[in-house]
């Protein structure tokens, strides 16, 4: 049985989901999700069984009302790290993806008595520094402000590998890119994504580490995780055939690699 709740945080009202029992498991979302429920919806269900799954909606978020000042990572931080203490589960296993994962590692560096075991799906460490990173998110920040089909018909391209796309066929496809429009919080999450700078932060991490990269990653490309891995001591690194979205490509391999890892 799922369970939300909305709490204070600062200037935001957070709402989170709740779900199944045991010890905690945390997922973060990333950018442009209109809830937590768009990114982690199936995935959930599947920890479970064995765990409290907590999705929290972070400020951006259609669930999640705040005073729409800009965001900054340590902010959203201070968002799950307030979940986490509110349901008295840690410390916790985290899991981030895309721009879920500098926040997660924020969470994990500014209070790593919260955070057991952490998992940082297709993340990057700065986004200064790498063209192709600020002009993708810069296109994207235009669309999506401007609320177009053409910002859908781009995160369709960036989010999913190829041969995905391929595979599914054009009906499928076309099924699909209404289901990824840009939402009234989108833009500032990917004004959020142009100012990413997690380096300072990446030595405080004390949390057994696993950097899951996508090798066809045309969103956040894969060596932004090989940098990840190599800037968190004594990190694992693990690499899975898919796109960006590598939790709807390839869900049950994810499932697998991450459960495999929180035992």
């Amino acid at each position: 049985m799922t369970s939300g709740t909305t709490i204070n945080v600062g200037n935001a009202a957070v709402h989170y989901s709740r779900t199944g029992s045991g010890p905690g498991l945390v997922l973060v979302h990333g950018s442009g999700s209109a809830c937590a429920e768009m990114t982690w919806g199936q995935i959930a269900p599947r920890f479970a069984d064995r765990r409290t799954v907590i999705t929290p909606n972070l400020s951006g978020t259609d669930l999640t009302v705040d005073d729409e000042a800009p965001l900054t990572v340590e902010g959203l931080a201070g968002q799950v790290i307030a979940v986490i203490e509110h349901n008295g589960t840690g410390p916790v296993d985290l899991v981030g993806f895309s721009l879920g994962s500098p926040v997660a590692t924020a969470v994990a560096a500014l209070r790593p008595d919260l955070v057991r075991r952490l998992v940082l799906v297709a993340g990057w460490v700065a986004t200064d520094g790498d063209e192709y990173l600020r002009n993708l998110f810069t296109v994207l920040h235009h669309l999506g402000a401007a609320g177009t089909e053409a910002f859908s018909r781009l995160i369709t391209l960036t989010g999913f590998s190829r041969g995905f796309l391929n595979a599914i066929g054009r009906d499928e496809v076309e099924k699909l890119v209404p289901l990824l429009p840009p939402t009234p919080g989108t833009p500032r999450h990917i004004d959020l994504d142009l100012r990413v700078d997690v380096g300072p932060l990446l030595p405080r991490i004390e949390a057994e580490t696993l950097v899951v990269g996508c090798s066809q990653d045309a969103t956040v490309p894969v060596e932004h995780s090989l940098q990840l891995h190599a800037a968190i001591p004594g990190s694992t690194y693990a690499e899975l055939d898919a796109g960006h979205v590598v939790l709807f490509e390839k869900t049950d391999e994810f499932v697998e690699l991450v459960r495999g890892f929180i035992l």
